[in-house]
């Protein structure tokens, strides 16, 4: 292949592979697989490679991101980034407009485009003859950092732009976020892996940019909306905010899709009452309603307060719900790598809907920087509407009796000595023995394998009786053992026993779950197993064959490649080979079956099957299932105590049904 016909084919990688990027990225919905995307990636890469010229500035491999950065370059902006004035109330909403109208009497009537307020990381997108060139934070509004690497691997920003009649040379300002559901997987997935979750998707996306690895960027899957253009010296082909929305949209880039045109603030009042109302059903973080001036030539004769903030637009703000409660105690966790996890033991309280009785402290510098004490009365809110957190104490409220916390020497549960390494924050109990490793990993275990009827008490139970020392040994219990335990009737220990022995059918992904390696969560797990097929193949797979996936990177193989080579670790599967559990991963249907092509949402709990076993027979039937509700969605399968995702497949017209009705279509011919 030579000439012309190595540039076609090129050309014609980078189409397939941005459809397949999209489509897996994007859509949650994978048009073809990971070994038909590696090969043709690896295809693109060695063309780029033999020839060089052809590797474009939109080339997909830009996506994976490039060498790690040794620092950030500045940036300037073609025009400074401002901030926005804040309006927290119709009353300082109407005086914004009343000061807008003493300049210009014409705004009352020019209408007002209403833009829902992303709460992430703003960022400038340049572009030159349609091709992104720099991508950059805001910094300091003057200029930012150069993060156009990690941009890059942002799956919505267009690497070169559709249609026609853009500015040659432009900025596009967005705001990169976290969506709900990714920055709860991505929480729960430093949890297991016993690393500090997240505090708020804000500030982890702001993190995320500034990765000196883009290949960690990426790996944190974020997204990104749009909303302004700046082209200074041309002229856009709009006349309004609405139209340059649209004409965003046109372009490629991702638009929150809920901006509406109002004719006057009267009315915008009323149609932001209603986007509030829509907040707890969205799948990002939103932190209220920017009001726009429509007409852009009212832009230029507004102009700006000093150099700090435009008038032609205001953010309406809503103030995120926080509660004030007591303190009762400080608790400490230990996690299955021993590390010392404190949390607050609070008076409950209703936040959100929720009832909150525990809040995380993350760690103990916190702690000491905070001043929290035992006793306090303090605020709590739930980060990103998810992990319940203390704010800091009201200090005002003190009477003297509040207790100060001391960082412990000694671990709370085994009395062993706690290690604080100087390089990170999080505290360890030395003992690699500790009951409370043994317990968390166990406990971890029966939840992924969805072995019901096993909580934290009755492991608790089972270790105190010396029934257990490990999983292997949960499926060496016999009923007859269990009776020996308080609380147990024959009935209820057979049904146990059917239940860890059910547990053995679950698949390798599965199992690798939970097995709780170091950095593989459930995603990993599928990837995983996906790959390799069975146990034996990806344990005797080396760290680059392991890196080499698709989304696993070198953190998750160099952590897969460690626990094959811990001696324990060998012996205890091979015990659970022995014990009869499914060291394969199966045949992969997606594309096949009486669901293929579909996209299931789960919620709720279901009459008879968990959720880790709705998945399974979704999936066994060739469906998909994602965490979040979109119009791309088939069906939302609802269980009782269903909560937003179920207003929000109302809102798109989404169908919903039971579970008899998935089985009835599981189990249908396609």
């Amino acid at each position: 292949m030579k000439g012309g016909g190595t540039a076609a084919r090129a050309a014609e990688l980078r189409r397939l592979l941005e459809r397949a990027n999209h489509a897996y990225y994007v859509l949650d919905k994978p048009e073809i697989s990971d070994a038909e995307y590696d090969r043709l990636f690896r295809e693109l890469q060695e063309l780029e490679a033999k020839h060089p010229e052809l590797r474009t500035p939109d080339s997909p491999t830009h996506r994976v991101g490039a060498e790690p950065a040794a620092a950030f370059k500045k940036h300037r902006h073609l025009v400074p980034m401002l901030s926005l004035a804040n309006a927290f109330n119709e009353v300082e909403l109407t005086e914004w407009e009343d000061r807008n109208a003493r300049l210009v009497p014409e705004v009352r009537t020019a209408g007002y485009t209403l833009e829902v307020k992303i709460d992430g990381a703003a960022v400038s997108l340049t572009y030159e003859g349609g091709v992104l060139a720099t991508g950059t934070t805001r910094g300091n509004g003057v200029e930012g950092e150069d993060v156009t690497a990690n941009l890059r691997t942002v799956v919505d920003v267009p690497l070169r732009l559709k249609g026609r009649n853009w500015p040659k040379r432009m900025e596009v300002r967005g705001e990169v976020y976290f969506s709900k559901s990714r920055f709860a997987a991505l929480n729960r997935e430093r949890e297991q892996a016993e690393e500090p979750p997240f505090a708020n998707p804000r500030n982890a996306a702001a993190g995320s940019l500034r990765q000196l690895d883009p290949k960690i960027t990426r790996a944190r899957r974020l997204r990104i909306f749009c909303f302004h253009i700046e082209a200074p010296g041309q002229k856009l082909p709009v006349d309004t905010q609405h139209e340059l929305l649209e004409q965003l949209a046109l372009w490629g880039f991702p638009v929150e899709p809920h901006h509406t045109l109002v004719p006057d603030l009267a009315r915008a009042h009323h149609e932001i009452v209603k986007l509030g109302e829509l907040f707890p059903t969205l799948d990002y973080g939103a932190d209220g309603v920017v009001v726009k001036v429509n007409p852009l030539k009212l832009h230029a004769e507004l102009g700006t307060v000093g150099a700090r903030e435009p008038r032609w637009a205001i953010a309406r703000k809503f103030a995120p719900e926080v509660q004030i409660t007591k303190l009762l105690e400080i608790r400490i966790n230990v996690g299955r790598t021993g590390a010392l996890n404190p949390y607050a033991v609070l008076e409950p309280v209703e936040i959100g809907g929720v009832t909150v009785s525990t809040a995380t402290l993350h760690n103990f510098d916190l702690i000491e920087a905070k001043d929290i004490r035992e006793g306090d009365w303090v605020e709590v809110t739930r980060a990103g509407e998810v992990i319940p957190q203390v704010l800091g104490p009201v200090r005002e409220r003190r009477t003297g009796k509040e207790r100060k916390f001391k960082r412990p020497e000694r671990c709370p549960v085994c009395n062993s000595k706690v290690e604080y390494p100087s390089d990170e924050v999080m505290a360890y109990c030395s003992n690699v023995s500790c009951p409370g490793r043994i317990l968390e990993s166990i406990v971890y275990f029966t939840a992924v394998m969805d072995i019901r009827g096993l909580g934290y008490e009755r492991v608790r139970a089972l270790l105190d009786a010396k029934l257990i020392k490990d999983v292997a040994d949960l499926y060496e219990l016999t009923p007859m053992k269990l009776l020996t335990l308080e609380g147990f009737a024959e009935k209820s220990a057979q049904q146990l026993v059917d239940a860890i022995q059910a547990s053995k059918k679950q698949p390798l992904s599965t199992l690798l779950h939970a097995l709780g390696i170091r950095h593989v969560g459930a995603g990993a797990a599928k990837l995983l197993a996906r790959q390799f097929g069975t146990m034996k193949a990806l344990r005797n797979a080396s760290v680059e064959q392991i890196a080499a996936i698709r989304g696993v990177g070198n953190a998750i193989a160099e952590a897969v490649a460690g626990f094959f080579d811990e001696a324990k670790n060998r012996k205890l599967l091979e015990r659970l080979e022995k014990l009869g559990l499914n060291f394969k991963e199966p045949t992969a249907t997606e594309g096949k079956g009486p669901l293929a092509g579909q996209v299931y949402v789960v919620t709720g709990t279901l009459p008879s099957l968990s959720r880790a076993k709705a998945i399974q027979l979704i999936e066994a039937a060739g469906g998909h299932v994602v965490d979040s509700v979109s119009r791309k969605t088939t069906a939302l399968l609802v269980g009782a105590d269903a909560g937003s995702k179920l207003e929000r497949a109302k809102a798109l017209g989404v169908q919903v049904i039971d579970e008899a009705e998935l089985l009835r279509r599981a189990r249908a011919k396609p």
